[in-house]
C-alpha cells in the first residue's frame, strides 16, 4: 500500500508538485519561496550583535523557519521510514569516470571516500566540503538567494535577476563539473 511512497517518483509528478509550492505560498500568504533566507533569520534571532544586515524584524519571517523545519523533519522521516528498497542505480560510465579520478568507494549516490568526516583531513575532502560550502554560502548571498529561490520562485515570477542567477548557477556547475572537479578529485 505504501509502496508508491518508497519508490522514486517520475519527474512529471515530482516537478509539478515542487512547482505548485510557488502559487500555494503566494495564494496562502503572499510569501516567497527560498531556503537560504532562513539562515539569515536564524542569525538575526541568535546574534545580538549590532550587524546591520541582521537588524530587522525576523519574527515577521518566522513562517520561513517553520517551512525549513518541516523540510528537515520531512527529510528525516522519509529517510527513516520511506527508504527505497531498490539499490540506487548509478551508470557504470559514471563509476568508471570517477574511478579514473581516484574515487573508488562508491556506495549509493555519494562517494564515501570523498564525503565523510575523515575525508576532511585530505586536501580534496577539505576543498570539497569546507571551501565548497563557503563558496556556496558566499554565492548564495552574492546572488541574493539560493538555487531554489531563484530557479523555482524567481523564474515563475518572471524576474530577470533570477533568470541571470539561474543561468550563472548552471554555467558555474558545468565549469566545475568538467574542469574543477576532475582536478580536485585527483589530489
Amino acid at each position: 500500500m505504501m509502496e508508491w511512497l518508497t519508490r522514486p517518483w517520475p519527474w512529471y509528478v515530482a516537478g509539478p508538485l515542487i512547482g505548485l509550492t510557488v502559487p500555494a505560498l503566494l495564494l496562502l500568504g503572499n510569501k516567497t519561496f527560498g531556503i537560504s533566507s532562513s539562515l539569515r533569520h536564524i542569525c538575526a534571532a541568535c546574534l545580538p550583535a549590532g550587524i546591520p544586515f541582521f537588524q530587522y524584524n525576523w519574527k515577521k519571517e518566522s513562517w520561513n523557519l517553520m517551512f525549513v523545519a518541516g523540510v528537515l523533519v520531512g527529510g528525516i522521516l522519509a529517510g527513516l521510514f520511506l527508504k527505497n528498497p531498490e539499490p540506487i542505480v548509478v551508470a557504470s560510465a559514471t563509476k568508471a569516470s570517477l574511478q579514473t579520478m581516484n574515487v573508488h568507494d562508491f556506495q549509493g549516490l555519494i562517494p564515501e571516500d570523498v564525503f565523510n568526516w575523515s575525508a576532511l583531513t585530505s586536501a580534496r575532502g577539505f576543498i570539497l566540503m569546507v571551501v565548497g560550502g563557503f563558496l556556496v554560502g558566499f554565492g548564495t548571498r552574492w546572488a541574493g538567494g539560493c538555487t531554489s529561490g531563484h530557479a523555482i520562485m524567481g523564474l515563475s515570477n518572471l524576474q530577470w535577476p533570477s533568470l541571470i542567477a539561474t543561468i550563472c548557477f548552471m554555467i558555474g556547475g558545468f565549469i566545475m563539473t568538467w574542469f574543477g572537479l576532475p582536478y580536485i578529485l585527483t589530489l
